[in-house]
């Protein structure tokens, strides 16, 4: 038996925010509805089937989200929390909602997705700052985790160790990281918690958690390729190879450029999930990340990045080689770390969809038990 934990989007309700920046009522759906395919057999636009259009404001969606999840074989949802400093957060309803309502009755962490938002993420061409994420310094830190508390009190929290699990999204990004995870330890025991177990994701390849007062991390092979090397897995037939070469040496790398490339980098899936797990095994607790696909050009359009040809059975083939890796572990760190239940604006998701159903939820079941 594996844990199988997956990233969980709460952006499917408006906000205040949102609704200034891209107008009235924006939720994540707003950029799902108007993709368009941008090359020959792209898929796209991609249609949620069984959940609908939904909106995280109706709780209900929640226990359906946590049903479909159980029954094949997701013990939890990893969700993303957005706390920006001096007390500023976002799209933080669904997850009130699960505390105050003590529904759905299923297990929970979370992700402090500590990034600035820019503009250029969601295709604008102003690359501009949205809102910034701030490290005001130790109070913060202990009102971040005061804030926290009921959460990782409430009984449906997922641990490791019997410690609560947080996932610090972007570890490099604080300043002060140790005096950060001081402060998270001394808060935790001071809360009479029995520790807290601290996960790091989007660090570097040779980053040691223990160096850096984390208990472990996840996989970041895919941040990798998603930021810096995609370009040298991208799909090219002998012709184009060619004439990017000439291309190259008389204009340089202009397809590379964000702002002025025609079409988004293509990958077939087949060769990404070569290249997203490690080869070499750490003296230190690493979780891999699976990837079922990824198209973000919902949001991005010819800046984003697109997992071409991703299908189930190559799905279960990525989760099988995933689950090898960690079979050793003791039962308690058997942990298969999912992104994501519902990216739909980054074509990247588990949810059931008109073109393959609950195909994906199928191959993880007969993966993960």
């Amino acid at each position: 038996m594996f844990r199988a934990l997956a990233y969980y989007l709460p952006q499917y309700h408006p906000i205040p925010e949102n609704d200034n920046w891209w107008g009235k009522g924006f939720t994540e759906w707003t950029n799902v509805t108007k993709a368009k395919p941008l090359f020959q057999d792209h898929y796209q636009p991609r249609f949620p089937t069984e959940l609908g259009y939904y909106d995280l404001r109706v709780q209900e969606v929640q226990r359906q989200q946590a049903e479909l999840a159980a029954d094949y074989g997701i013990e939890g949802f990893i969700y993303y929390h957005y706390w920006f400093g001096n007390g500023k957060t976002l799209l933080e309803r669904p997850l009130q909602n699960i505390l105050n309502s003590n529904e759905p009755d299923f297990p929970f962490c979370l992700c402090w997705a500590n990034e600035t938002w820019k503009g250029i993420w969601f295709g604008n061409t102003n690359p501009g700052v949205l809102i910034e994420q701030t490290y005001p310094g130790k109070d913060d830190y202990v009102s971040h985790f005061d804030y926290l508390l009921s959460a990782f009190q409430d009984p449906r929290y997922i641990c490791i160790e019997g410690k609560p699990v947080f996932n610090v999204y972007m570890p490099g990004s604080i300043p002060d990281l140790k005096l950060f995870t001081d402060t998270i330890r001394d808060c935790a025991h001071k809360a009479g918690l029995p520790g807290i177990y601290l996960l790091a994701s989007r660090c570097p390849a040779d980053w040691n958690p223990d160096k850096n007062g984390f208990d472990g991390v996840i996989g970041s092979e895919f941040s990798t390729m998603r930021y810096y090397t995609a370009k040298y897995y991208e799909s090219a037939n002998p012709v184009e190879k060619v004439y990017k070469k000439i291309k190259n040496k008389v204009f340089g790398h202009p397809e590379i450029n964000l702002e002025v490339r025609k079409k988004p980098i293509i990958v077939e899936y087949e060769k990404a999930i070569n290249y997203l797990l490690p080869k070499e095994k750490f003296d230190y607790d690493y979780f891999p990340c699976v990837i079922p696909n990824w198209d973000n050009t919902a949001r991005s359009g010819t800046k984003g990045l697109v997992f071409h040809n991703s299908t189930p059975d190559l799905w279960k083939r990525h989760l099988r080689q995933a689950a090898d890796y960690v079979k050793a572990n003791n039962e308690d760190k058997r942990i298969l770390i999912i992104k994501s239940w519902n990216e739909w604006a980054e074509g990247n998701y588990l949810e059931p969809d008109a073109k393959f159903g609950r195909q994906y939820l199928e191959k993880l079941k007969e993966v993960v038990g």
